[in-house]
């Protein structure tokens, strides 16, 4: 089940639950404020979930807090995750329908020390299949202009084009 419960919406970047007829509010907070049970908790769900601890028993070891105390507050705290911090490119391919066109794309993205976030390929029209990409271009080691130019090089690549950037 999400932290957030059962029956979720987003209301202005926060999240409200809904559990007979009440409403919680959820805020979110600078963890250097929270009281470390708090904060311990949502560490351990954090390893949780990365699968750094194989069981609650595990991760509570580790991070020297009770059970009782995760159990009390684990469906009251959550991470959050900053997408919006994150420099994302998404680009658009047409490739060739050639056994392999595909993982040399993936390969040539790699070797740039660039991480690939969502993968998208439709089904291959006319001996070309459409691929959208959304890359995670932090790391990245070269220019934009030149992961493109890499990319065209890539055997089985017919057209690479930038479709968006954040």
């Amino acid at each position: 089940m999400s932290v957030f419960g059962r029956n979720k919406s987003v209301l202005r970047g926060l999240r409200c639950l809904f559990l007979r007829g009440q409403e919680k509010k959820y805020y979110i907070i600078c963890a250097d404020i929270l009281p470390e049970a708090i904060l311990k908790t949502a560490l351990a769900k954090e390893m949780l979930a990365s699968k750094e601890a194989g069981s609650i028993q595990e991760a509570v070891e580790k991070l020297g807090i009770a059970k009782s105390t995760y159990y009390k507050y684990r469906d009251g705290v959550a991470s959050f995750f900053d997408a919006g911090s994150m420099k994302i490119l998404n680009i658009s391919l047409l490739l060739r329908h050639l056994s392999g066109t595909l993982s040399g794309v993936l390969n040539c993205i790699a070797s740039m020390r660039v991480n690939i976030l969502t993968i998208n390929q439709n089904l291959p029209l006319h001996g070309a299949a459409q691929v959208t990409l959304s890359l995670s271009i932090e790391e990245m080691t070269i220019s934009i202009d030149e992961l493109v130019a890499s990319l065209q090089k890539v055997n089985g690549v017919l057209e690479v084009e930038i479709v968006g950037k954040s």
